[in-house]
């Protein structure tokens, strides 16, 4: 397969696999016509941060990116788990980039208009704790000010932060963005209200996909905060409770739902950590389905998806996929996946 290499790629594709395990191919601008009236569709609101961060280790004088990578406390808006690179830019692979110089509790960096310093170290030579010695509200206003999107070498030219932003972008907590909302627009929105499909949204802090060691990868996701809204957890709890469907726009939906489930099944309102790993063995009682982007198998997002198909399955969708050129990464195409076993969302196209 292929990585997407600009924002919003024109005439995007649509793979569809069915409870069943049925197989089948539509232009993804099709989502208006798809799934039943009654249905919900639950999306992460999330806007992304600029969150690579350049300047320099104080030390040592050596050239540093700072990418941002968790929240330590959603609460405290001046800690980080930051991963530290050396010299070198997005243009180079995240595999290939210089190792950072070495790193000590106490360090600092200098950070445009910020200084941050290290509170620990974090169990591998490029992940950190972080503390900016900031007030609050000069954190936000430097990382804003000089900031910019987490960028990986397969999108050459240099990205604004609007280009990862999808359209219902909300409060700036997500450190790579929420992608699979950009198979949304208003007219898909529109058009769902009119045939009676429900929508509601969620805010959870989408974290870094890759951090270029395959080791340090295996830790994927990490913890991620989030906040499921009253109404949305009201909209939810109604539409199991009535038998009908909620399909999550991405993995972080399917993570914040999953960790927000109460021993009954139903969804709680209200902030939360996402910590759990769904995998194969996850059983879900709350998703009928997710849209998503495009995965490797290995990737922490393909081991999410395993939850709603068997391997078979899966290997079947990237055979098609790698077959009809579909493109990877954020701004590539899409995927809808009906968890296996119960019974497929019937509506077709009209």
């Amino acid at each position: 397969m292929i990585a997407a290499e600009r924002p919003h790629p024109e005439a995007a594709k649509l793979l569809i696999m069915d409870a069943q395990g049925h197989l089948r191919e539509v232009p993804r601008s099709s989502l208006a016509s798809l799934f039943n009236p009654g249905d919900l569709v639950v999306a992460n609101d999330a806007a992304t941060l600029p969150a690579s961060l350049s300047g320099m280790h104080v030390a040592s004088g050596a050239p540093v990116e700072i990418r941002l990578a968790a929240w330590v406390s959603v609460r405290d808006l001046t800690r980080f788990v930051a991963l530290v690179f050396g010299a070198g830019d997005h243009r180079m692979r995240t595999e290939d980039r210089a190792a950072p110089p070495s790193l000590s509790p106490g360090d600092r960096f200098s950070l445009g208009p910020l200084v941050a310093t290290i509170e620990r170290l974090l169990d591998h030579p490029r992940l950190v704790a972080l503390h900016f010695l900031d007030k609050r509200e000069t954190v936000l206003d430097g990382i804003a000010r000089h900031g910019r999107p987490i960028q990986y070498a397969h999108v050459a030219e240099p990205l604004f932060l609007w280009d990862v932003w999808t359209r219902i972008a909300a409060d700036p907590i997500a450190f790579e963005p929420p992608s699979a909302g950009f198979a949304l627009d208003w007219r898909t929105l529109g058009a769902w209200r009119q045939r009676g499909i429900g929508f509601a949204t969620l805010t959870h802090a989408a974290g870094i996909s890759s951090t270029g060691d395959p080791v340090l990868d295996l830790r994927l996701p990490f913890d991620e905060p989030y906040r499921i809204p009253e109404a949305t957890a009201a909209a939810i709890n109604q539409a199991k409770s009535d038998g009908r469907r909620i399909i999550a726009v991405g993995t972080t939906v399917v993570r914040a739902l999953v960790s927000a489930e109460g021993a009954d099944g139903s969804v709680r309102a209200g902030e939360g950590i996402a910590s759990v790993r769904i995998a194969r063995q996850t059983r879900l009682r709350v998703v009928d389905a997710i849209l998503t982007g495009v995965h490797h198998a290995g990737e922490s997002h393909f081991e999410l998806l395993r939850a709603f198909a068997d391997d078979a399955a899966l290997s079947e969708i990237s055979a098609l996929a790698m077959m009809r050129g579909y493109r990877t990464h954020e701004f590539g195409d899409s995927m809808l996946i009906e968890y296996q076993g119960r019974a497929p969302l019937t509506a077709r196209l009209e």
